[in-house]
């Protein structure tokens, strides 16, 4: 489906708390949670059945090479959804790389790398929409009005802003703080009213929710409210069993070779046990393999085990390794004839970023005839 400027359907949802309010404790952002999961069954079948009737905002922030806990946590539920027949728009967003951080490094590479990533994952570019924040002077212009409609209090009680300026150790920037406001400008810029998220993204999804009503109440019908779709992605360990992370330097990227691969899971901590069980509290370097194994065969951690039995570290690493190559042995293949072209990339940006800037420019001029700024 090509991505024009007609916006899909507007379809509603009830909230937790008033019309107007944001959930502001841990009570109302549980009963959000309850509420919304409750409703995700019959969310999905809609979906299911009328696909068309729904446009996604998904993404990344560009900050390194994509890896297996991207693909399994979100890519792979992305593609399914795109398969579907559902709108799609994939955000490389740029400029967000720098609200945590002190510059925005190789973001050029990273983002052509997330390209070919999600091009071999199953993304068709022909029919999804895959654009750069940078690229969209109309979405950062609905950030004005658009902070109007919240308040300090509301985007400090953020989880991911509280979370985020507590890791990085300085001082709060705005742009941190202003990071939730962002997000609903790339949703309601593009006038998606469906995005896929686990659980912890929900306070994201809520408040651009809260933007797009205030606005509506106070201006006149704009913006559809977006609805979450809860998704079960399960949590990838990285290879030493914390959380599969670039800036641990525990991740399997997608983009490695078969030989990078086996190099890096040779070199993952197990134990001195012989026996292989899976035990994430006690065992976490051996479980973490055994999830790895897991997830890329579709089998269960606790049969691979069984298998290995006494066959030990050794063993297990192979296995691990054989289930990775040949899991991703046709993503790797899609993706170096892709990166063949050294223009491939880019030309798959310049078109997302022409489809998206004509969506949210129309956006913008429907804001501006709706606050009576156009002269």
């Amino acid at each position: 489906m090509s991505a024009g400027c007609t916006q899909p359907a507007r379809i509603t949802l009830s909230q937790c708390g008033s019309r107007t309010a944001l959930p502001n404790s841990r009570s109302c952002t549980v009963n959000s949670f309850t509420a919304t999961l409750a409703r995700n069954d019959q969310l999905a079948a809609e979906v299911a059945a009328h696909p068309e009737l729904f446009r996604i905002l998904t993404g990344e922030r560009p900050t390194g090479a994509l890896h297996l806990g991207h693909y399994f946590g979100t890519i792979a539920e992305r593609v399914r959804l795109h398969r579907h027949g559902v709108d799609t728009f994939v955000i490389l967003a740029d400029y967000q790389v720098i609200t945590d951080r002190d510059g925005i490094g190789q973001v050029r590479d990273h983002v052509h790398n997330a390209v070919l990533d999600y091009v071999a994952a199953g993304i068709d570019p022909e029919q999804a929409t895959i654009f750069t924040h940078s690229a969209v002077p109309a979405l950062n212009q609905l950030m004005l009005p658009f902070l109007s409609l919240v308040t300090e209090a509301e985007l400090h009680r953020n989880p991911t802003v509280k979370a985020e300026a507590a890791a990085s150790g300085r001082a709060l920037s705005g742009l941190l703080l202003t990071y939730p406001v962002h997000q609903a400008a790339d949703i309601l810029s593009a006038g998606a009213n469906l995005v896929p998220v686990g659980k912890d993204n929900l306070p994201h999804i809520e408040l651009a929710r809260v933007i797009a009503r205030r606005f509506n109440d106070r201006y006149g019908e704009v913006f559809p409210e977006p609805r979450a779709l809860l998704t079960t992605a399960p949590e990838v360990p990285g290879l030493d069993g914390r959380k599969m992370s670039k800036s641990y330097g525990n991740a399997i990227g997608l983009s490695m070779t078969a030989d990078e691969t086996a190099a890096l899971i040779r070199r993952a901590p197990t134990d001195s046990q012989r026996h292989i069980t899976f035990d994430p509290q006690q065992r976490p370097g051996v479980s973490a393999l055994l999830t790895t194994a897991a997830l890329t065969t579709g089998r269960d951690e606790h049969d691979i085990a069984a298998e290995i039995g006494d066959g030990g570290a050794s063993a297990l690493k192979r296995f691990t390794t054989d289930a990775v190559n040949e899991r991703f042995a046709e993503h790797r293949r899609i993706r170096g004839e892709l990166a063949l072209d050294a223009d491939f990339a880019s030309r798959v940006l310049r078109e997302g970023n022409r489809r998206v800037n004509e969506i949210a420019e129309h956006t913008l001029e429907q804001v501006r005839y709706a606050m009576g700024t156009v002269y």
